[in-house]
């Protein structure tokens, strides 16, 4: 859904969701009023897969983190080839994919301590992650 303002997200929030993935090309204004209005995390994309835009926005983590926590930042991978849906005839590309992401992951990581340290991360089973038990 497309919902890319404070109100709109507001109201997805009141009907029940826990977590709210925003457009991947919202400004950080933009993302700190709609954390204002908010109180569940929000997804973002600071890598996006060319079919949805392909931004990329790692020089911008820190920032990010520090206007929109708490935040799932994720990554997902330009310029590499859609493989969904997904086979074993493409096991190795998908392990390929998820190598670099979570390389790229490791650098997004590295920038924030270098950046705002003192960002903190949700641990290992922590409440709150919108993971589905």
């Amino acid at each position: 859904m497309g919902q890319s303002n404070p109100a709109s997200i507001r109201m997805m929030e009141l009907h029940g969701a826990g977590t709210f993935n925003i457009p991947t090309d919202l400004t950080l204004p933009q993302m700190g009023a709609i954390r204002e209005a908010i109180d569940i995390p929000l997804d973002i994309y600071v890598e996006v897969p060319d079919g949805f835009g392909g931004f990329v926005r790692h020089y911008e983590i820190p920032e990010i983190v520090r206007v929109s926590s708490p935040v799932y930042v994720k990554f997902g991978l330009r310029n590499a080839p859609d493989i969904y849906p997904s086979g074993t005839h493409l096991e190795a590309t998908a392990v390929n994919l998820t190598v670099e992401r979570v390389r790229r992951a490791k650098i997004g990581l590295d920038m924030i301590k270098r950046y705002y340290p003192e960002a903190t991360s949700s641990k290992v089973g922590a409440k709150g992650l919108a993971i589905p038990e």
